[in-house]
């Protein structure tokens, strides 16, 4: 089965998350939420992350639709590398993010791909076309729409919490104060687990690139990319940290909720991996 450990982690992750969100459920149900109100109210408020957290991510960076006449080469790229994963091309995006990164959103049929100038700028033509396969990889594993249900379900979960302790109480300073506070704590306990598989998906997508790429290729833009990022200050929107290709430096507590693995274990990984030929 192709990419067993990474299904076999989102089916888990999946089985957690909606054993919490049937608690959730069941309280909504408690309070008086008729069982046809919670279903669409599931619905829309996941439907609408996902769709409005797609146009947020790309409004955050400034994200404009991608010349092909003055980017025709990373447009050939794509095409190439897209029918190889039997993928429709997906839109093509530029963005000046201050640091080199990239970065997808959508889904197979609705992809969006995001590059910076800067990323452009810093790598060579290997090791970019290692990095859009990277991009591609993750719309065609369909782990960045697990990600995007995974924090709506975190964020149904804190919501729930602020609520039912403010429903439940008096509604004085210190009550609003616990509820923000619960809230946060419970949506971090759920992102725990969507964390874990954002971790794991950069394995794959990288493993993937370098089928497709080479495994030196996608070392080399990995290492040029973290140089890139410990020589500035500028970092990427939190709107979209958790999708780019890298996730920046981090403190001890930090790496708990980290939506990256180390860079030196992902040059590690794929270091003389060989190209597929397809």
């Amino acid at each position: 089965m192709r990419h067993a450990g990474l299904k076999a982690r989102m089916a888990v992750v999946g089985s957690v998350l909606f054993a919490f969100y049937a608690f959730l459920a069941l309280v909504a149900f408690a309070m008086g939420a008729g069982p046809v109100l919670i279903g669409i109210g599931t619905v829309l408020f996941v439907g609408f992350q996902y769709v409005v957290g797609k146009k947020v991510a790309l409004w955050s960076v400034g994200a404009e639709d991608m010349p092909e006449d003055r980017y025709r080469g990373v447009h050939e790229s794509v095409e190439r590398l897209s029918d190889e994963m039997d993928l429709e091309k997906p839109r093509l995006m530029v963005a000046e993010m201050g640091v080199p990164n990239a970065f997808a959103v959508g889904r197979r049929g609705a992809g969006v791909v995001v590059v910076s100038t800067e990323l452009m700028e810093a790598l060579g033509r290997d090791e970019l076309e290692a990095v859009l396969a990277h991009e591609l990889a993750h719309i065609d594993n369909r782990d960045v729409v697990t990600m995007v249900l995974g924090q709506s379900i975190a964020s149904m979960l804190g919501l729930a919490v602020q609520f039912a302790i403010l429903f439940t109480n008096d509604r004085g300073i210190g009550n609003f104060l616990l509820a923000y506070v619960a809230g946060i704590v419970v949506q971090m306990v759920a992102m725990v687990f969507v964390l874990a598989i954002s971790r794991y998906r950069e394995y794959v997508a990288d493993a993937d690139a370098a089928r497709h790429v080479g495994g030196d290729a996608m070392a080399g833009a990995l290492r040029k990319i973290a140089a890139a990022g410990e020589r500035t200050d500028n970092d990427v929107s939190d709107n979209v940290s958790a999708l780019c290709i890298f996730g920046g430096e981090r403190s001890a507590l930090e790496k708990v909720f980290a939506t990256h693995p180390p860079i030196e274990k992902r040059i590690e990984a794929v270091q003389g991996v060989d190209r597929e030929f397809y």
